[in-house]
C-alpha cells in the first residue's frame, strides 16, 4: 500500500550506508505503517535529490538547495543536514559531505554576509528578483537574517561536536567567524537620524513583508545591546529590528562557536569576542526582550524595537519563539518559556490557526489559515507531554496529503490545499523529529 516515493537508487545525488541502516533500523520500531512510511520518504530526502558534492581546490565543496528553489539559504542547509550528523562518524563519506557543508558556508559568508540565499557557483548572477540593494556575483537574495549567519555557527559546532574532525576550520573558516562576529556586532549600533545603514534593501512588489520601509532601511530602532535583523527567517520583513528569537539563536550559537574556538589553536581571541557578544546580547534579551503581558504574565516577544514597543505573536519558522529550548537558549521548564509557549499555541498569537485538517503556528509568507507542518513539528520537539506528542503526529500523518512528504504549509481546513511540494528542510525535521522520538521516548513509536 506505502510504495516508496524515493527517486530510484541510481537517480539519487547521495547515498549513504549509515543513513540507509538508520531508516531500516528506525522504521523497524515504528508501529504505524504510514509514519514508518514518512519517516522512509523524508529521512533522507535532502540527500536524494539536493545535494551537490565535490571537491573544490582539493578540498569537500557541498551545495545543498531548498527542493523546488535552484539556491542554497544558508540557515536552510543547516536544517536539512542537521540530522545526519550523529550519523556521519560511522560514514567517511557522509562526513566528507558535511566537511564540504561547512566549507561552501564559509566562503558563501565571505561572497557577502548580509545575503540568506547563494547561487550554485560564486560567479553566478541571478535573475530571480531585481532588488535596490548591494547584489554580488554568487548572491541568489539579498535579505540579511540574523539567523543566516547563527546557522552557519551552529553547523560548524555541531559537525565537530558529532565528529571531532577540524579539518574544514582552516583560514577561510576563521575570517568567516570573524565577519559573522563583526556583522553582528556592527548591527547593534543603531544608526543616527539621517546616517546611511550599513544595509538597506527594497524590492518592487505588492507584498508589504517582502521589502523593507522607509527607503530600505527599515523600521527605527534605539541601541540596546540587541542586534538588529531586518528579516524573519521565514524571508519576510520584520515590523521591529531586534528579533527575539534570531538574537536567542544568537546566544546559543555564539557560546556554542566560543566552546569550538577554545580548542582551536589559535582561536582564543575568536573566543573570548564570541562568548563576551554572547553575553551581551544575552542581557539585552532578558532587559529588553521579556515583557508584562496582560493575560499571559511574563514572556518572551517576537520583536522589540529597543524603545519600549513590542509585538507579541509567532512565525513557525525557525527560530522562533516556540523553539527557544530546540535551539539551546532555555529550558523547556523555563517559566517565561512556557507562559509563552502557551500564548503562541493559542488566539493570543495571530498566526495561530485551528481547522477542520489540523493546528497550528504559520506566519504572514503564505497568509492566515495556512497552517506550516514545521511548527507541529517543533511542538512535539519541545513537549514532554506523549498526549501531546501523539496528537502532532497524528496531524503530520493526516496532513501530507497523500504525497508521502512534509509541505511548507497546509489550509486549516483542507490539507489538499498545501503549498510547495518539495521543500526538503520540512522533510529533514521530521526525519529529525523521528529519531528524537526513538531517543528520548523509547518505545513510543511501537505504540502509538
Amino acid at each position: 500500500m506505502f510504495e516508496t516515493k524515493r527517486p530510484a537508487p541510481a537517480d539519487r545525488c547521495f547515498t549513504s550506508p549509515a543513513i540507509e541502516q538508520c531508516i531500516e533500523k528506525t522504521v523497524s520500531k515504528i508501529r504505524d505503517p504510514e509514519i514508518a512510511w514518512l519517516f522512509s520518504n523524508c529521512f533522507p530526502n535532502t540527500l536524494d535529490t539536493t545535494i551537490t558534492h565535490a571537491k573544490r581546490g582539493g578540498k569537500p565543496d557541498t551545495i545543498i538547495i531548498t527542493g523546488d528553489i535552484p539556491a542554497m539559504w544558508l540557515r536552510d542547509s543547516t536544517a536539512q543536514v542537521w540530522p545526519y550528523l550523529p550519523l556521519a562518524k560511522h560514514d567517511p563519506k557522509l562526513r566528507q559531505l558535511l566537511a564540504g557543508v561547512v566549507r561552501r558556508q564559509a566562503a558563501c559568508v565571505l561572497i557577502d554576509p548580509y545575503a540568506n540565499a547563494f547561487c550554485r557557483t560564486i560567479k553566478q548572477r541571478t535573475e530571480w528578483k531585481k532588488d535596490n540593494t548591494e547584489m554580488k556575483p554568487g548572491v541568489f537574495e539579498r535579505k540579511y537574517e540574523l539567523d543566516s549567519l547563527c546557522a552557519v555557527l551552529r553547523l560548524s559546532t555541531g559537525y565537530h561536536d558529532a565528529t571531532g574532525d577540524t579539518g574544514c576550520f582552516d583560514a577561510q573558516w576563521e575570517q568567516a567567524i570573524d565577519t559573522i562576529l563583526e556583522t553582528i556586532r556592527r548591527e547593534q549600533e543603531m544608526p543616527a537620524e539621517g546616517e546611511k545603514p550599513h544595509y538597506s534593501f527594497m524590492r518592487t512588489t505588492p507584498l508589504a513583508h517582502d521589502t523593507l520601509s522607509l527607503g530600505g532601511k527599515g523600521h527605527p530602532g534605539r541601541t540596546c545591546g540587541l542586534s538588529r535583523s531586518p528579516f524573519r527567517p521565514s524571508d519576510d520583513s520584520t515590523i521591529l529590528p531586534f528579533l527575539i528569537p534570531s538574537n536567542a539563536m544568537a546566544v546559543a550559537c555564539l557560546k556554542g562557536v566560543a566552546r569550538l574556538c577554545d580548542i582551536l589553536p589559535g582561536n582564543e581571541a575568536r573566543a573570548q569576542s564570541a562568548r563576551a557578544l554572547a553575553e551581551t546580547i544575552d542581557a539585552a534579551i532578558r532587559q529588553t526582550g521579556i515583557i508584562s503581558h496582560p493575560v499571559l504574565g511574563k514572556v518572551f516577544a517576537y520583536e522589540v524595537d529597543g524603545f519600549g514597543s513590542y509585538y507579541f505573536m509567532d512565525d513557525a519558522n525557525v527560530p522562533s519563539l516556540l523553539s527557544l529550548p530546540y535551539l539551546g537558549y532555555c529550558a523547556a521548564d523555563d517559566p517565561v518559556y512556557l507562559n509563552t509557549r502557551k500564548g503562541v499555541l493559542g488566539h493570543h498569537n495571530p498566526y495561530y490557526s485551528e481547522g477542520k485538517a489540523g493546528a497550528g503556528i504559520g506566519g504572514p509568507h503564505v497568509g492566515g489559515g495556512f497552517i506550516w507542518p514545521i511548527s507541529i513539528m517543533m511542538r512535539a520537539m519541545t513537549s514532554d507531554n506523549e498526549t501531546e506528542i501523539t496528537d502532532c503526529l497524528s496531524m503530520l500523518k493526516q496532513t501530507h496529503a497523500g504525497t508521502g512528504f512534509m509541505h511548507e504549509t497546509f489550509w486549516k481546513d483542507d490539507a489538499a490545499r498545501f503549498t510547495r511540494s518539495w521543500f526538503a528542510w520540512a522533510n529533514s525535521l521530521f526525519g529529525e523529529l523521528i529519531l528524537h522520538l526513538e531517543n528520548k521516548y523509547p518505545g513510543l513509536l511501537s505504540r502509538v
